[in-house]
């Protein structure tokens, strides 16, 4: 039986999101620094992980609360081992109409074919730079900007649907934004400019640093005109564009100068088993121990609803109101995935 399931300001649960490790083979200056994440940092060890079974059945139990829409995140999903498998399983589940990946796309060249035949329909790929000197500052001192790309090719030639994310960064790629929308544009991806975010503890983000929405708009269009296209549906968190004349989109993610808190629809859970309702969550709930528990289904179903009801989360509309110590105890990216 699938329910609608609302929070305290009448948001429904359709999204749940859903990090497989914390785990990266990148260290990206806004997610993972190296200076904290380093080579003794300790990450969690296998058996504290969700297993396979588990996050399976515990999607089972959210789409018999209303969720349809499912995303693979991390750290960076495709160390997980035997990913398809796991993509294999949700795509079984009847409810589940939309099962989608965020990666940074270095290992996509090799995984995308076998990722498409389990079930996977929607990538996204993180990529802030086209620049190499840059992509190695900004990144990973590991691995090529062409690595990517490469992967982005594999995963259309598979047959994913591609969006790439692009965090916009003053002073360190708001220089690429029209460079950016004018590679895409003659591509079959869809590009999405992500305001910088105050995600996680580590990331040293200040406002001065984010490029606003507005900003980005007049850039495009000062050298491509551009439109603006309705949402999809409710609860899209980029707003769309066009460029005149064409079919060709883009989207940009305004987290920080328009919220979109009242219409969101996501739940996060991390690789360890606990559910959080928002982004910016300083507190998760566990669900691994009543997995292993031996809590029965219909018990684990009303603690998911109980959580859900009693959310209030509007973390990007309260941001310049919370205090400072309010703002520190926020969760890693890393942790529960973008």
């Amino acid at each position: 039986m699938t329910e609608r399931t609302l929070d305290k300001l009448n948001r429904p649960l359709k999204d749940l999101r859903i990090s497989v490790t914390d785990r990266c083979n990148f260290r990206c200056r806004y997610c993972m620094p190296e200076e904290i994440f380093g080579r003794d940092y300790a990450f969690l060890p296998k058996e504290k992980l969700l297993r396979y079974e588990e996050i399976n059945r515990l999607v089972r139990i959210f789409a018999s609360l209303g969720v349809t829409k499912i995303r693979i995140t991390g750290g960076e999903p495709l160390l997980r081992k035997d990913l398809p498998e796991l993509i294999r399983m949700i795509a079984s589940i009847e409810d589940i109409k939309d099962i989608a990946l965020t990666t940074n796309g270095v290992l996509l060249k090799n995984l995308a074919r076998q990722l498409k035949e389990a079930g996977l329909q929607r990538i996204n790929v993180s990529l802030d730079t086209l620049d190499s000197e840059k992509f190695t500052r900004l990144n990973s001192r590991f691995h090529r900007v062409e690595q990517v790309l490469e992967g982005i090719e594999a995963a259309a030639a598979a047959g994913l649907q591609v969006k790439v994310n692009m965090v916009v960064m003053k002073g360190i790629n708001d220089d690429e934004i029209v460079s950016f929308a004018r590679y895409f544009r003659d591509t079959q991806h869809i590009l999405r400019f992500i305001e910088f975010m105050d995600v996680g503890n580590t990331n040293g983000w200040n406002m001065e640093k984010v490029v606003p929405k507005e900003e980005i708009i007049s850039k495009i269009q000062s050298e491509m005109p551009i439109e603006r296209v309705e949402p999809n549906y409710f609860g899209e968190v980029a707003t769309r564009y066009r460029y005149k004349g064409t079919d060709k989109e883009f989207g940009i993610i305004s987290s920080i100068t328009e919220p979109f808190c009242s219409s969101c629809t996501r739940a996060r859970l991390s690789s360890d088993g606990n559910l959080y309702t928002c982004l910016f969550a300083s507190k998760g709930y566990p669900l691994l121990q009543l997995l292993r528990s031996g809590a029965s289904d219909e018990t684990i179903r009303a603690k998911i609803i109980e959580i859900w009801q009693d959310r209030t989360d509007r973390y990007s509309e309260e941001r310049f109101q919370l205090s400072q110590e309010q703002k520190q105890k926020k969760i890693e990216m890393s942790y529960i995935g973008g």
